[in-house]
């Protein structure tokens, strides 16, 4: 059986537990060092993601991308957020009767695979970093998403925020890659 574990740095990196945060750009702040010493550490790609209550604007889980050290390609940090998520509320739905809303807050746009995650998660609102196109400019493959996925999002009642800071968060996939990290699912077609 396959479990997925997120490195054993990531609970020392965390701050206290209990902290909030208030604003959407000290949520992102978290995401992006996440993505950022996930990079340094060499335990996988250059993308951070966490999953916080809205209402207290507290930290329910981190979400750190594990692809090419897990040997899984589903290992994405969006993908360990909510699970993780889940874990820690005890429910496979985030958005369950009587819950509070949760919000996915990830370094960069999800990929096609994540986008799915998040849609199926019950989280109620996505901030996004880097864009798919910071992404893609550095070898990345994101998959085929809709045109305007943005708008299909809201449609389903998730709330959506892009480029909070994006620079930042595009600067640590530019270092990724630049450091020779593995850039993975990059064949985009054919065997």
């Amino acid at each position: 059986m396959t479990t997925l574990r997120l490195p054993e740095w990531v609970d020392g990196f965390l701050p206290a537990p209990g902290m909030p945060y208030p604003t959407v750009e000290d949520r992102m702040e978290l995401a992006v060092e996440l993505a950022r010493e996930n990079v340094e550490r060499g335990t996988g790609g250059p993308f951070g993601a966490a999953i916080f209550d809205l209402e207290t604007k507290k930290l329910v889980a981190p979400g750190v991308n594990v692809v090419v050290t897990s040997g899984l390609s589903i290992a994405h940090a969006e993908v360990l957020a909510i699970s993780t998520a889940q874990g820690v509320i005890g429910s496979f739905d985030l958005g369950g009767k009587g819950r509070p809303p949760y919000e996915l807050v990830t370094s960069t746009e999800p990929c096609a695979m994540c986008s799915g995650a998040l849609l199926w998660s019950g989280a109620r609102s996505l901030v996004c970093g880097a864009r798919d196109e910071d992404a893609r400019a550095v070898g990345f493959d994101e998959g085929p998403k809709a045109p305007r996925w943005e708008r299909d999002f809201e449609e389903r009642g998730i709330a959506v925020a892009r480029d909070v800071l994006r620079d930042e968060a595009a600067a640590v996939l530019r270092h990724y890659a630049e450091g020779g990290g593995e850039i993975y699912n990059a064949r985009r077609s054919g065997p």
